[in-house]
Formats: C-alpha cells, structure tokens, sequence
C-alpha cells in the first residue's frame, strides 16, 4: 500500500504547521521583490548566473561522491567540447547541460516520465541504464564507518516504478489545478515521493534536485537562476539526509510526517533568497563581477585558506584571476603565509 504525500493532500485534512507558514509568508516577500532585483545591475546578475550554474553542476555531483578536480572545472564546465578524462567529468558535464536546458526552456518543459528519464539520461553519461527505471528492487543503504550496513527504507519494487512515477506525475498537475496545497508545499511534496519511489538504479538524488530547479521555475521562483541551490543542499547536507530519513518513515503506509522535509525545502528556498538580496538587492553597480565573488568568499572564510580554497569556493573564476585579486589585496585585507603555490592566505586581523 502506498498513499503519496501529494495524495494525503486531496481531502484538506492537514494543518500547515506554524513554521512552515512563516517560510510561506517569507518567500511570498522575496517573491513580490524578485523582479525589482533582478532589473538591477545586468553584468552582475550574468556573472551570478554563469557562477551558479557552474556551482550548482559541481555540488550536486559531489552530494552522490562525483567529483571534479578544481584545475579541471572550467575545461569541463565551460569549455564547448570537453574532452573528458573519466566517467565523473562526464557526467558533472552532464549536469551541467541539464540545467542549461531547465534554464532555456523550463516554461515548455512537462513534468512528465519523459523528461523525467531525460534528465536521468543527461546526467548519466553513456552508462548502460542512463535513462531507464530501476529493473531490479533497490533499497537504500545506510553505510557505516566499519563497513557494515542495513537498510535505511525500502523503495518502491522495480514493477510498480513505472505505474509509480505517472501517478506521481499526474498527482503534481492535479494539485496545481485544484489548489490541494500552495504550490510551495506541493514541490517540496513532489520531491518528497520522487525520492521516496527511488525510480533510478543510480543518480536519483541529481534528478530530484533538477526536477526541483525546474518546478520552480515554473511556479515563478527565479532565485536558483542566480544562487545555486544544489550548493546551498551540500552545505546543509547533514539536515538533508535528516529530514529525509525521518519524513520518509510509514511512507507506505501512508503514515508519515512530511513537515520536516517541507520545511528544509522552504529553508533553502529562503537561504538563497536572503543570499540574493545581500549580493544584488542593494548594489547599483558592481566593481568588477568576478572580482566581488572572490572577495565575498574571502569574506566568508574563518581561517587559513588557500588558493585551492578559493578556487572550490568560485569555480567560475579562473585561477590567474584569483590570484590577481589576492595580490592586489595583500597587505590591505588580506596576506600571505609562506611561499609558493601552496602558500596560505588569512584575513588581516584573524
């Protein structure tokens, strides 16, 4: 037996619970001013995008243990025609070319088995099951430090996937034209059941965050154009794995409590909002796109760094242009501990 979260929603019996209703008034106040930020300062706001982008492909990716060494970032990233040194670069690329997609046309994209499979296929590289639901039953798998392990929850068989997913996806438009929840809540739902089916062998959790990207798009919610949500994920992701593990419990059975997970959610929506505001809300004109990012990463910094520090921190900025923003703050704001490549940095004053 299995009633989704969505579905729980059709007969109005649930309360929204306090919090959750002041993220809701929150992000409905970010919402009214999102088009009076985004009219300001446009070489900004291209240098916030191109940099989320690029951030956004790398965190996710590094969520599931894919990784980029940082000097192959811009290759893979930006380059046109990558030339890959092995599986994880293609499928970080891969990602990348997903989200370029959402980003171009997420208004004419359906939430549909096929995009849904689509987006799988992109991110999965040449992999021989990039694009196709699970044909085995895969449960998910707590690992712990001494190897052993036990089964976290147990996903919907391989059988009932596809059944699955187009109830999943039909439960989505329904709710929208019906008003079950504020659209909010229904992404944050949707997102909640796609994991819970677990339709994938692999790469289930990048086409979750991707289907979360796209649905907000299409609910109106700009902000991961220009703040990387997949980012925000990593740097929460103790809470992500939290909430998801503790909403999910009596998901079957119909019996769970989907608030923690909602309300993380709303939470990231609301950090990278508040994350906006402070980067473009009240800047005129900026002094140098680049240069701002590695000096707001400089800022955010606690201890010693390095060049490498730096690089993880503003993939989308080359190294020579870190490195020239550092020289030209040595001294002043910044110095130098020790010689060569992998000298350290620190704040003045720390």
């Amino acid at each position: 037996m299995n009633i989704s979260t969505l579905k729980r929603f059709t007969n109005g019996n649930y309360a929204i619970h306090p919090a959750t209703a002041w993220y809701l008034s929150d992000l409905g106040e970010f919402h009214g001013k999102q088009e009076l930020y985004t009219r300001q300062s446009p070489q900004r706001l291209k240098a916030l995008r191109e940099h989320a982008l690029i951030e956004s492909a790398v965190s996710s990716n590094r969520i599931e243990g894919v990784s980029v060494e940082s000097s192959r970032v811009r290759d893979v990233l930006v380059s046109p025609e990558p030339l890959f040194r092995d599986r994880d670069e293609e499928e970080v690329r891969g990602y990348r070319d997903a989200l370029t997609l959402i980003h171009q046309d997420a208004q004419h994209i359906p939430v549909s088995n096929e995009t849904i499979q689509r987006l799988h296929a992109m991110t999965r590289g040449q992999i021989w099951d990039a694009g196709l639901y699970k044909e085995k039953d895969s449960d998910i798998i707590e690992r712990y430090p001494d190897g052993r392990g036990r089964v976290r929850f147990c996903t919907v068989p391989a059988k009932e996937t596809p059944a699955a997913m187009t109830q999943l996806g039909g439960d989505w438009q329904a709710c929208l034209e019906d008003r079950w929840v504020p659209p909010l809540i229904a992404l944050a739902a949707f997102n909640l059941d796609f994991l819970c089916i677990h339709p994938f062998r692999d790469g289930n959790g990048r086409v979750s965050r991707l289907l979360w990207l796209l649905q907000s798009y299409q609910l109106g919610i700009e902000v991961g154009r220009y703040i990387s949500l997949e980012r925000l994920v990593e740097q929460h992701k103790d809470r992500y794995y939290e909430t998801l593990a503790q909403s999910s419990q009596g998901w079957h059975e119909g019996k769970h409590d989907p608030w923690l997970y909602i309300k993380y959610v709303l939470f990231i929506f609301k950090t990278a909002y508040r994350e906006f505001v402070e980067r473009v809300g009240e800047t005129s004109e900026p002094r140098g796109s680049k240069t701002q990012l590695v000096l707001e990463a400089i800022s955010k910094m606690t201890s010693t760094f390095s060049l490498t520090d730096l690089e993880r921190a503003c993939p989308g900025v080359s190294r020579d242009m870190i490195r020239r923003v550092l020289t030209t703050r040595k001294g002043q704001t910044v110095d130098c501990i020790g010689r060569g490549p992998g000298a350290l940095w620190q704040k003045r004053g720390n």
